[in-house]
């Protein structure tokens, strides 16, 4: 079913930009629905001619804002036991800072055996469980107590093993779940991939079953494509929850949550503010 048109004003004038985002990002979602998905899927940000390259450390050593910017696009690969890889493209993610950013689990320097992934070196992965039966991946950057969320992916392969991952969870009976609906969301794109609670403290760049790529044949990104808003889900954090760390690809069908306001003209303004104080915390 193709994703619906959106209705606002702004999209009737659009920039290029955004026309092109919005048409491909659609389109690559789009595509996959149908009995042939499997076969006939070609994401128009994955080059199906290459399995891409693999990101090492030194990707991973960058500031938590500038990595987690820098992760949009990539492809996260997970090995299965029988040797089956899944993929998706990352298409959102949050940063928390760590030392002064009340929504971190490091907020105040505070190390704990659930968070200590977070101090490890950059490129640990963190996977910690909510409500008890769900968990969330991360990805640990610079700065004392910094990590990246992953919050949401574009499924580029392996959607017949994704969807029966997700149904596991999922009641008898209920509707099968659209492409664009198999990992829009941190615990769904873990369910999807099967990350298990034990990836918590591995290093992403030298791991096996799980790990980073970039596409030779990526579209680069230009300037306006990666929309800053606020992130989800800490609202009970002050002023830390008005920040605008969260960034995913403007149009996407497969980004959580959309922000309207932040994606109108003149609202990303505020990202250098941002990466100003994230430098003096780091510090």
């Amino acid at each position: 079913m193709p994703a619906r048109k959106r209705k606002s004003a702004s999209v009737e004038h659009k920039t290029d930009t955004q026309s092109t985002v919005l048409k491909r990002g659609r389109q690559s979602v789009d595509k996959s629905n149908g009995a042939d998905a499997e076969h006939n899927f070609k994401s128009q940000y994955f080059s199906c001619e290459s399995n891409g390259l693999k990101l090492g450390q030194e990707f991973f050593n960058q500031p938590c804002v500038c990595l987690a910017k820098a992760l949009i696009g990539k492809v996260l690969v997970r090995r299965c036991a029988n040797g089956e890889e899944l993929r998706g493209r990352v298409v959102e993610t949050e940063a928390y800072l760590g030392g002064e950013d009340k929504a971190s689990h490091s907020a105040g320097g505070k190390r704990t055996e659930r968070n200590l992934a977070m101090f490890m070196k950059p490129g640990t992965i963190y996977v910690y469980p909510i409500y008890g039966i769900y968990l969330c991946m991360n990805i640990s950057s610079q700065g004392e107590g910094a990590a990246v969320l992953l919050r949401a992916l574009e499924p580029l392969q392996g959607h017949t093993v994704m969807r029966q991952l997700r149904g596991a969870r999922r009641r008898e009976g209920s509707r099968s779940l659209k492409d664009k609906e198999l990992c829009n969301g941190p615990s769904k794109l873990c369910q999807a991939l099967d990350v298990p609670r034990a990836f918590d403290r591995r290093d992403l760049a030298d791991d096996a079953e799980v790990w980073l790529e970039t596409d030779p044949g990526e579209m680069p990104l230009q300037e306006g494509e990666v929309v800053t808003s606020t992130r989800i889900g800490i609202e009970s954090h002050g002023e830390w929850a008005a920040k605008p760390l969260r960034f995913y690809l403007r149009g996407h069908p497969c980004v959580s949550v959309l922000d309207k306001r932040a994606e109108e003209p003149g609202q990303q303004t505020s990202v250098e503010l941002t990466t100003i104080s994230e430098k003096s915390i780091s510090e």
